[in-house]
């Protein structure tokens, strides 16, 4: 992937090919359709940790510059450096916010954002911002960005269901060239925390693991490895 601004890097695996939409699709096709478009727009992304809001944005950067210049800033990390972070970056084409919630209320880092807003819009770019309430709900020290994000495409997004982790796992495991037997999918779903973050960590380290032994993604293999 392409190296961002601040040293920000995202994640491998965050494209659109590995987001196991579900109830999410919607936001889905607009952020990809949006991220791929010639012209600009502005969507905002609500919901809960573990909904899948991070993954959306990493895959909207990633997609956005292959041809277009693009950023993914996570502003919960962002927030103890100051607003001075963004400054330079005006020329992005297609920005994605993660955490917004994180500096909102802050009458320095809003001035900051709102700069950058305008500048995409003049330039007809793309902003893609997600934080755990809708805008409406964010207690903003600054009207006209309030007003701004308020008036973009909002999309709640849900956490998966057992059912529908089970099968983000097995696509996520699939796209690797695993297969991932449904037994399996219960077992690490039963064993450790429900939440797909904790949930694909350990699929990373048990897709690691099963290349070096050259095994299958069995239950007695799974236990072995993280040695229960």
């Amino acid at each position: 992937m392409r190296q961002l601004p601040l040293g920000v890097r995202l994640q491998d695996r965050a494209v659109f090919a590995s987001f196991f939409a579900g109830p999410n699709l919607q936001a889905a096709e607009h952020v990809s359709a949006l991220a791929s478009s010639a012209s600009g727009g502005v969507a905002w992304l609500a919901g809960p940790a573990g909904a899948g809001k991070t993954h959306l944005l990493q895959a909207a950067c990633a997609a956005a510059s292959t041809s277009r210049r693009a950023g993914y800033l996570p502003l919960a990390e962002l927030a103890p450096l100051g607003s001075a972070v963004l400054d330079g970056l005006r020329e992005i084409e297609c920005l994605s916010l993660d955490d917004v919630h994180a500096v909102a209320g802050d009458m320095d880092w809003e001035r900051a954002l709102f700069g950058l807003f305008c500048a995409l819009e003049e330039r007809g770019g793309r902003l893609i911002a997600a934080a755990s309430a809708p805008p409406a709900l964010l207690a903003w020290a600054l009207p006209d960005l309030a007003s701004r994000f308020a008036a973009s495409a909002v999309f709640q997004l849900r956490t998966l269901d057992e059912a529908e982790q089970r099968e983000a796992l097995k696509l996520r495991a699939q796209l690797r060239g695993l297969d991932l037997p449904e037994e399996t999918a219960r077992y690490l779903q039963r064993r450790f925390p429900r939440d797909m973050r904790t949930l694909y960590h350990l699929l990373d380290t048990l897709d690691e693991a099963a290349i070096v032994a050259q095994r299958r993604l069995t239950v007695p293999f799974i236990r072995s490895v993280l040695q229960e």
